[in-house]
């Protein structure tokens, strides 16, 4: 449902938040916008699918998939997995283009060998892929591995903007609060979750998270099946 970039959170010329992808290369964030839910319009259309028809593959109202094609409302990554699959996309797609290559000239010259399937490791020197959707900013965790399903994520979650519905969706999800307050909302029932809460749930039970204070919220999350 689910490092942090004020600016990339910030409305521009007074609209909703901007949806995005970002990536820190030596200290610097570059940020890259592009609308999600026009993306969502041109897939849909292109599938022949109604809203009625997304939202009953996807598992979302129409009024909310509406809202986000329109720009009314931004979607979490993991709603958006939901979307992808129902029109049967890559999350990545729906972002302005796919991470870049990691690695310098020298990296290209020699390319290491590749790791076992079975793990990866990520060094804190690695340029972070960040996706930015509404008010949360996203911070891929670990490199891709094809034999493993869990998706490590460092979220960041600006004040305000438009409470989410809640909704159900495949896997499971754990959120850890780092900094600040997290309103958890669980088969209707709210939960306020302060540093060093955590919930664990079965995400087929309808969610939404809500960062109701006036700062950020950082969370570790780790969600199944993988996002990318």
């Amino acid at each position: 449902m689910f490092s942090y970039s004020e600016q990339a959170a910030t409305p521009l010329d007074g609209g909703e938040p901007q949806v995005g992808t970002s990536e820190r290369r030596g200290g610097v964030e570059l940020d890259r916008h592009d609308a999600v839910g026009a993306r969502m319009r041109q897939f849909r259309k292109e599938r022949g699918l109604t809203l009625r028809g997304l939202a009953t593959h996807s598992g979302l109202s129409i009024g909310f998939l509406s809202q986000v094609e329109r720009g009314i409302s931004s979607i979490g990554l993991t709603a958006l997995n939901s979307v992808a699959t129902a029109l049967d996309r890559s999350v990545a797609e729906f972002f302005n283009d796919a991470p870049a290559e990691e690695g310098g000239e020298e990296d290209r010259r020699a390319p290491a060998s590749p790791l076992p399937s079975h793990f990866t490791l990520t060094r804190s020197s690695t340029a972070a892929t960040e996706y930015i959707s509404g008010q949360q900013t996203y911070r891929m965790l670990s490199a891709r591995g094809p034999n493993l399903v869990l998706e490590p994520l460092l979220v960041h979650i600006a004040p305000g903007g438009r409470r989410e519905n809640s909704y159900g969706h495949a896997g499971e999800e754990f959120a850890f609060v780092l900094e600040g307050e997290l309103l958890y909302e669980v088969d209707g029932v709210e939960h306020r979750l302060h540093p060093g809460d955590s919930v664990h749930l079965r995400s087929t039970v309808p969610h939404s998270m809500f960062n109701d204070t006036d700062r950020v919220t950082t969370v570790v999350s780790v969600v199944t099946p993988r996002l990318f």
